[in-house]
């Protein structure tokens, strides 16, 4: 969730007096890990009831005082009572929901094939020791978001009715917040400074007996409570949508993220440009979010619900009216799909790059003045335009140049779908590019699958060279493609045709680990000429990952793996299970096996208590989560339940 840092923090009328102070501080700067994020709900099987279980604090109490895992150096390292150590076991973190739990490796994995089949067994045994220190009513699931979130009823675990002068929502109570300073700050300053709360509005799937035109029952038009509730009076809901009006519905979502290390700022700002595009299509390749406040979606995809959620931008900046205090209108949310490319590669062509981007030419001056480049510095001034939300009294004392603390609070609350981030100042970590768009599976072994393949990819970008640059124009839209209901199936995304750059192929070593860099080639690759429009055409997911059927079509990111893979040694064991994971990301592309936003409405739409009205009832949900832990543990082995998603030989390894 970013920087948690100690302090006092200034509510938002002061912190926009030192925006700028900020922003000026925050650029005086001089292997691989995969994020798991869970919810913790919990059973009463006797009710059948399913609520999120509020006691994040007490779970991460309990890991902390294990002696054993803390002598290992697990435990929970962002207690401030802990040092965080170097070590492998696992190490868990709370999040903005009080219901989720976040967990990373102790130390990041090496990139060799071997590391690569610690993966899943890494995540079963994080599930295990979070599942050891929960009552026994509790589970950790890996679903993107909680089904009734905010729907009428009990859906937290104690109960506390909604409302409260952090959220102010009319859903959900502040106490689903984590009480950390930060984020309720987070939460109060994005809802200040856009001078009215979030709106949050996800079409509603139209079924049978779905009202229609809908409009969304749960909405109170009479409330009064506070100025903000003025807002679904004027025109905050809209029609034919499910309405919600906090962070929480956004922050509270949970996903599927990896960080890569580079071995070099070159590595690192190739693979952030290299890898973008690919966002959208991993985006739709993982749907997972059907379900949103006790009612079914149009969408299959989290991530506009949560760029709404955390949308601070003020009237004038969305463009709704004059500028007059605002420097510029900003066309996307501080959550959004990425706007800038930063590889100094000379295929990189100025058509590609974002028509709309707003940078701060000031901080621009300022960077390359220091320094740095054209392009790093246009994508950090890019980045810079954003207010920081979140300003500690303390850090304004005094500029530290040896602390990147308000680097980081401009960087950890720009939350585009890849983000390039600098050494800290006090690690050796290197370089690192972060994959940010995946939604979060249901078992070990999918969420391992997806994890691997983006590494084998990293890889073969790396070894063979290639080219996915995509216009940022085109990227923006298959983002919004991927939000379309079964869009793994039903829509078509923009693509690059030719990945293969137009020269002699690279020299490969035969280290068996898999970690070695391709030998230098003998020149760069030619900058591109001829319209740019020629070099990408529209093609199905399937298409994109296994591969089209025609002479000079797209390879496909399978076959491109595989043939990296038979470009270096490789054992057999090894290869046959890396392949248990290729075969299932194969069979999704194709719709062989279904995505988990699949398998979810199915299980609604079969469900005795639905009534084909868009709605998700309590025992409906409880069903649905007892349902998901029995994947979790079983993945399609036992009595065949989610075999749809998982296939028949997709459970774990003798």
């Amino acid at each position: 969730m970013g920087l948690l840092a100690i302090g006092t923090p200034l509510a938002w009328p002061e912190a926009k007096r030192n925006a700028r102070h900020v922003r000026e501080w925050g650029i005086e700067v001089r292997n691989l890990t995969i994020l798991i994020e869970y919810l913790v709900v919990s059973c009463d099987d006797a009710a059948r009831k399913a609520t999120l279980s509020l006691r994040q604090a007490d779970i991460l109490a309990a890991l902390a005082k294990d002696d054993e895992l803390c002598r290992h150096g697990g435990c929970v390292p962002d207690l401030p009572t802990l040092p965080a150590r170097n070590t492998a076991l696992p190490a868990f973190h709370p999040e903005f929901g009080r219901f989720m739990l976040e967990a990373t490796p102790g130390r990041p994995w090496g990139i060799g094939f071997k590391d690569l089949l610690n993966v899943e067994p890494n995540m079963k045994w994080r599930r295990v020791i979070a599942k050891d220190h929960m009552a026994s009513h509790e589970y950790p699931i890996t679903l993107t978001t909680f089904p009734r979130l905010g729907a009428p009823g009990a859906f937290t675990s104690p109960y506390f009715p909604p409302g409260g002068d952090t959220l102010r929502s009319q859903f959900v109570p502040d106490e689903i917040c984590n009480p950390h300073i930060r984020f309720p700050t987070l939460a109060a300053n994005i809802r200040s400074r856009r001078g009215r709360k979030v709106a949050i509005n996800v079409p509603v799937f139209r079924d049978t007996n779905t009202p229609w035109p809908f409009a969304d029952p749960t909405v109170d038009y009479d409330l009064h409570q506070f100025p903000e509730d003025d807002d679904v009076r004027n025109g905050a809901v809209k029609e034919n949508a499910i309405y919600m009006d906090a962070m929480g519905f956004g922050m509270g979502s949970c996903c599927l993220q990896i960080t890569f290390q580079a071995k070099n700022i070159t590595e690192g700002r190739r693979l952030y440009d290299q890898l973008s595009p690919l966002g959208p299509i991993m985006l739709a390749l993982t749907a997972a979010t059907p379900l949103y406040k006790g009612f079914v979606a149009d969408t299959d995809v989290r991530w506009n619900q949560i760029s709404a959620a955390v949308d601070d931008r003020t009237p004038e900046e969305l463009g709704e009216l004059p500028l007059k205090d605002a420097r510029w209108r900003i066309p996307k949310s501080r959550y959004a799909s990425n706007s800038t490319y930063i590889s100094q590669d000379a295929r990189l062509r100025k058509e590609y790059l974002d028509p709309d981007l707003i940078v701060d030419e000031e901080l621009k001056r300022r960077l390359m003045d220091g320094g740095m480049d054209d392009l790093l510095a246009t994508h950090f001034a890019h980045l810079f335009i954003r207010d920081p939300i979140v300003i500690f009294s303390e850090d304004l004392k005094t500029l530290d140049l040896d602390k990147t603390d308000h680097f980081e609070n401009l960087q950890s609350t720009n939350w585009q779908h890849m983000r390039f981030k600098p050494p800290p100042h006090d690690k050796d970590t290197g370089w690192r590019v972060e994959f940010r768009p995946m939604e979060i599976q249901m078992t070990d072994f999918e969420n391992a699958a997806f994890s691997v393949l983006m590494v084998l990819v990293t890889r073969a970008i790396l070894s063979f060279d290639l080219n996915f640059y995509l216009p940022i124009a085109r990227t923006t839209e298959n983002m919004e493609t991927a939000h379309a209901r079964n869009a793994v199936l039903g829509q078509k995304f923009y693509f690059r045709k030719h990945p293969f750059p137009p020269r002699h192929p690279r020299h490969h070593s035969n280290d068996p680990s898999g970690t070695s860099s391709p030998h230098q080639s003998i020149s760069r690759p030619p900058t591109p000429i001829g319209p740019v429009e020629d070099e990408y055409e529209l093609m199905s997911i399937d298409e994109i990952i296994n591969g089209q059927q025609k002479e000079r079509g797209f390879p496909g990111l399978i076959p491109l793996v595989q043939s990296y893979l038979n470009s270096v040694n490789v054992d057999v064991e090894t290869l046959c299970e890396l392949e248990r994971y290729l075969d299932l990301i194969r069979k999704r592309a194709s719709g062989a096996l279904w995505t988990g936003a699949t398998w979810i409405r199915h299980f609604v739409s079969q469900h005795p208590e639905y009534k084909h009205d868009s709605v998700v009832t309590e025992g409906m949900c409880y069903d649905l989560v007892k349902a998901v832990e029995h994947i979790t543990k079983g993945e399609g082995i036992t009595e065949g339940l989610g075999r749809e998603m998982l296939g028949e030989k997709a459970g774990p390894r003798d």
